[in-house]
């Protein structure tokens, strides 16, 4: 894997590092190992799947806070998302900033969430389908979110809305912990 510092601290895209051969490739997509020796939460205790209709649709901005804080490693295994996270880290240097990447079926990358991050995303294809291996179980007791749009941040998404769930457009806007 090729850890690439994406702008925001303890953030890294991730890319493949591919074996080829006329069969295909073969890549590693986990090794506690190299997440370890990069400083970076190597638990992983849940993996998820999320499959979405249709093109524009957003899913976010969600995080869950301590004693259930997650960090993630996130990658899109069908279709095509534009992947957002913001750093919620007080004590940040890069507090309350965003990084945006694209993370497709055809481009392998991978995204590193660290601890105490909100992230989201919109779909730019439809039947966009997303994995995330988690180092914390969901805690919907713990678990927290702000709308995509909030002011706060500014985030850029790329297409209009066509879709999103009523509990994400209802979101209030981000609170300082």
């Amino acid at each position: 894997m090729i850890f690439q510092e994406v702008g925001l601290s303890g953030a890294f895209a991730i890319d493949l590092e591919r074996r080829e051969d006329e069969r295909g490739f073969f890549a590693r997509t986990w090794c506690a190992k190299e997440f370890l020796a990069k400083g970076l939460d190597a638990q992983l205790v849940q993996c998820n799947l999320s499959y979405t209709r249709l093109r524009g649709t957003i899913r976010g901005m969600h995080y869950q806070v301590s004693p259930a804080a997650e960090a993630k490693l996130v990658r899109c295994t069908r279709g095509a998302v534009y992947d957002v996270i913001v750093d919620l880290r007080r004590e940040s240097p890069t507090y309350r900033r965003w990084f945006a990447v694209v993370l497709s079926s055809e481009n392998y990358k991978m995204l590193y969430v660290p601890k105490d991050f909100a992230h989201g995303f919109q779909t730019l294809t439809d039947d966009a389908e997303v994995a995330y291996q988690m180092s914390e179980a969901y805690a919907p007791e713990y678990a927290r979110g702000f709308r995509w749009n909030d002011a706060a941040f500014g985030i850029d998404w790329p297409e209009s809305v066509r879709m999103i769930s009523d509990r994400d457009r209802t979101y209030d806007d981000f609170v300082e912990r």
